[in-house]
């Protein structure tokens, strides 16, 4: 999961308007699971025909929120607007759902190409968060030729957000011990779990089952309907590539460019999933620890930041670390600790701020640390939290048929906590998450999309989140599928460095798809 922007309150006091709890949007049959068979593209005679979004101007409301930001200075104006689409495509003309949309369109634009439609993963993250965000830092040569759009995909966001998990029950799961060492700490976690899955189903019932990615994939085609497009050119980052390569997959003639940044591997079970993020975060921290003691003044956790942390664990385990931001009552914890790391492990550019974060954390003050790992869950000062933890649970379990019991996480949880220390044991007890979610599941289809044309696959060799074996099971999936990578770190490449850039650029704009396995150095 990756960490989610804070929606500012005077966007969501302006959207409001379009949101509605999803059990007083539904129907009896719009609880069922939709099929995953239905291909069709266009509306059906029973299913309500595709209405072009209708755009309210609402730059003045974003317009304060991007103040100071780079790239505020781009002359861009902002439109709100809502996608309608089936609860349930096997009920295709029954009860719908409204999907939040923005667009950006840059005063700059020439020879318009169409609508770039963007997607930042989580599964959870704001799809209309990100699209502001790409409309100020993608390049000219993009944001020039195509309407920037996100779209919340159901339950995230402003679509219908699936609200399940109380704050305070978010507040344990992020703080709750990573690295269980006895079987009493194992059973809380497992039980914890269990409270999570019993919440959601209490709350929704069989509803859970309307947030499959293969109907949000379903959804995306009204979209690039309800904005005039006759092909979806796309841009998704991390679980945004598996989002788009489902698309392509239900889609492939209606695939006029799609880039898959990140890419999550669909050739991967879930256990092979989860040991290979552990492995690729403990590689990723060894490379936060290299840069640290390589730095001209001396790394603020010391010669070995490995066995800095270990302290500064042990020390958050017996004595949780105070912080003196005004008003926080929270005291750093383990998992509070862990996920702080985790959070920075995403972009090396927050390495330097992991580092004075632990050092201060070891000297008393957890204010830094705590910051990191609110950005990471999508925690608020005043304590409340986005829908970000609902949905991706919720988006996760609804993906998958696949469950570990409690006999099979057990061993996992010793055997990788001693293979990957830092994360192992957290990753393994992830496996069961999805085991108490009783709620209908649509697993994902395979998916070689054939038929469609070049798809652009990106993959970094140092992603801590989504490794690089990902990327290339992806592109080798994918009929049409061209792989790139890049030699750098962190989670996801495009635009980070100018050899990514120029590639991706001369994809999305000419359709000039890169040499087969290109590689750009760091």
């Amino acid at each position: 999961m990756t960490a989610a922007p804070r929606r500012p309150a005077v966007l969501v006091a302006l959207l409001s308007a379009v949101l509605c709890v999803l059990p007083a949007c539904s129907s009896s049959e719009g609880t069922e699971r939709s099929s995953a068979s239905t291909t069709t593209t266009e509306a059906t005679p029973t299913e309500a025909p595709v209405q072009p979004v209708e755009w309210t101007d609402c730059t003045a409301d974003i317009a304060p929120i991007i103040a100071g930001r780079p790239g505020a200075d781009r002359p861009l104006t902002f439109g709100c607007g809502q996608v309608e689409v089936p609860l349930s495509y096997d009920d295709p003309a029954g009860p719908t759902l409204s999907l939040f949309a923005v667009r950006a369109v840059s005063g700059a634009q020439t020879d318009r190409i169409g609508s770039l439609v963007v997607n930042p993963g989580g599964p959870g993250l704001s799809a209309t968060d990100a699209a502001v965000q790409a409309a100020l830092t993608l390049p000219d040569a993009v944001v020039g030729r195509f309407d920037v759009v996100g779209v919340d995909p159901r339950g995230v966001g402003l679509s219908q957000p699936v609200e399940c998990i109380p704050d305070a029950t978010k507040d344990e799961l992020t703080a709750a011990e990573p690295r269980p060492g006895t079987a009493e700490e194992v059973d809380a976690a497992f039980a914890l779990a269990d409270d999570v899955a019993e919440g959601c189903v209490d709350t929704y019932g069989a509803g859970l089952g309307a947030f499959s990615t293969v109907d949000s994939a379903r959804d995306l085609d009204r979209v690039r309907q309800a904005v005039g497009d006759t092909q979806l050119t796309y841009l998704g980052y991390s679980y945004g590539t598996t989002l788009g390569s489902t698309y392509a997959e239900l889609y492939p003639e209606n695939v006029r460019a799609l880039v898959l940044d990140g890419a999550v591997d669909p050739d991967a079970d879930r256990e092979s999933a989860a040991e290979a993020q552990a492995a690729g975060f403990e590689a990723a921290f060894d490379a936060f620890a290299a840069n640290c003691t390589a730095l001209v003044g001396g790394c603020p956790v010391g010669a070995d930041p490995r066995a800095f942390l270990g302290d500064l664990l042990t020390q958050a385990e017996t004595a949780p670390v105070p912080s003196s931001r005004e008003g926080e009552t929270r005291q750093a914890t383990p998992g509070l600790v862990l996920a702080a790391v985790r959070s920075a492990l995403y972009n090396p550019a927050a390495w330097p701020q992991l580092a004075q974060s632990l050092a201060a954390a070891q000297a008393g003050d957890a204010a830094g640390v705590l910051t990191l790992a609110d950005t990471f869950t999508g925690r608020g000062e005043d304590g409340t939290y986005t829908n970000t933890i609902d949905a991706n649970i919720t988006i996760s379990c609804s993906d998958t048929d696949e469950e570990y019991a409690q006999s099979d996480v057990r061993p996992l949880v010793a055997d990788w906590g001693a293979r990957y220390p830092l994360f192992g044991a957290e990753a393994a007890l992830s496996l069961y998450t999805c085991t108490p979610w009783d709620a209908p599941r649509t697993p994902l289809p395979d998916r070689d999309a054939e038929g469609a044309a070049p798809i652009l696959v990106v993959g970094t060799q140092g992603d801590p989140v989504t490794p690089l074996p990902g990327a290339v099971d992806m592109a080798a999936d994918l009929a049409s599928g061209v792989l790139l990578t890049w030699q750098g770190s962190g989670h996801t490449a495009y635009p980070k460095t100018q050899c990514v850039t120029d590639a991706v650029n001369a994809y999305l704009v000419d359709l000039a798809a890169p040499a087969a396995d290109l590689t750009c150095p760091a």
